[in-house]
């Protein structure tokens, strides 16, 4: 029996990308590989900032996956989005009509991926759209014809309310949410309970083997750190962190080094207990998380965090912004993590982290039995296969 023809749309996608909801795709296509024809369907684009054209149009093969590239064509102009989202807030008649020009602005602006979608819908029985809030998504989920899924990886945040994003939400013929409370988020949002849908988040497979001795001497470290990893940007909460760490370290007079691993988009901090490693390899990451004493994520907009259930899978203890709720159900659940919401409540959790070997390693067991028992490839495919196929036991 030939296998059903799948289209995975996401706005970038390759092993050089650095993103949560990319790297996402990137596994969700490799591990439903073995029981579809998987195609992903994106743009030329590496950089989410500019969108500008990096790899070469056309068919190429990722990792065992067919990826079908279109151009960007207009690159992102930071003045005039800036222009438009101020519209878009401080006039709201004005905003309600500059909604569509937003999301080209917000881009990638690629129309003929989007012509391809629209000309090509009867090649795939279904469509799988990953991340609510792009162009490709917006205007794709319109052009594709027949069966569609979204992935909307949403969170609470301003964008989330404008008019242009409802009919995605109310027309698709299912929604994968990664986690109890984003689908809890999104159908207050959008009344949409009538829509079928799964929560599956990510299955998370981290090496049996890391060698966190490795990382430590690539990058001369000898004493204890502490890891965030992610895009390093103000909108993350970067410079917060920054900020709360310097008054840990101020409090304690001890030697923690902070490790910074990611892109960085923000002025590069120069201290000599704070290191930066740019984009590493999956390899370097894992060892890096491995000899951490914690991992922070500073965070307040998050749909799932991978890094966060890559810690717990090894073990590491998490300390979290307390204003995310998904990252504070991850750590009500499991019993691996700490939140704060304040300087004086970082310093304080930091410190009774730091101070107790007993409790980080407690933690470190109750973050693996977390993952194991709720981030299992073989449970989420099983639930991601059934809403693709339409299996009756589904809303």
């Amino acid at each position: 029996m030939e296998k059903k023809r799948l289209a995975l749309v996401n706005q970038r996608y390759g092993t050089e990308v650095n993103g949560g909801s990319e790297y996402y795709t990137r596994m969700l296509a490799e591990h439903l590989a073995p029981f579809y024809n998987i195609e992903v369907i994106t743009t030329c684009a590496k950089d989410y900032e500019t969108w500008e054209n990096y790899y070469e149009p056309g068919e190429c093969m990722v990792e065992g996956i067919k990826v079908r590239r279109f151009p960007v064509q207009k690159t992102r102009k930071q003045m005039g989005f800036l222009w438009l989202n101020r519209m878009r807030h401080y006039i709201p008649p004005a905003g309600r009509l500059t909604e569509k020009q937003w999301v080209a602005a917000q881009g990638p602006y690629s129309p003929d991926c989007i012509d391809y979608i629209r000309d090509n819908s009867e090649k795939y029985d279904c469509f799988i759209f990953v991340t609510y809030l792009y162009y490709l998504t917006v205007h794709g989920m319109k052009a594709a014809q027949g069966r569609k899924i979204l992935i909307p990886t949403a969170h609470d945040e301003e964008y989330i309310y404008m008019n242009i994003y409802w009919d995605m939400f109310q027309e698709a013929d299912g929604i994968i949410y990664l986690t109890e409370e984003e689908k809890e988020f999104v159908e207050q949002t959008f009344k949409n309970t009538s829509v079928r849908n799964i929560v599956a988040g990510m299955g998370i497979d981290v090496p049996q083997i890391v060698k966190p001795q490795k990382f430590r001497q690539q990058y001369q470290i000898e004493g204890d750190y502490i890891i965030y990893v992610g895009r390093i940007e103000e909108g993350k909460g970067c410079g917060q962190l920054l900020e709360y760490y310097k008054e840990y370290v101020r409090k304690n007079k001890n030697s923690l080094k902070l490790v910074l691993m990611g892109k960085i988009t923000m002025k590069n901090p120069v201290d000599d207990d704070i290191i930066t490693t740019g984009f590493v390899s999956e390899e370097d990451k894992y060892n890096a998380i491995a000899g951490a004493s914690a991992l922070i994520l500073p965070s307040e907009h998050e749909s799932l965090s991978i890094s966060v259930l890559e810690a717990m899978a090894l073990g590491i203890p998490v300390l979290v912004n307390g204003k995310s709720a998904v990252l504070t159900a991850h750590c009500e659940k499991s019993g691996a993590g700490c939140t704060y919401q304040t300087c004086d409540e970082f310093v304080q959790k930091l410190d009774a982290l730091m101070r107790d070997d007993a409790y980080r390693r407690d933690m470190g067991k109750n973050g693996k039995r977390y993952v194991d028992e709720y981030y299992s490839w073989q449970t989420i495919l099983t639930q991601v296969c059934s809403l693709i196929d339409g299996r009756n036991e589904l809303r």
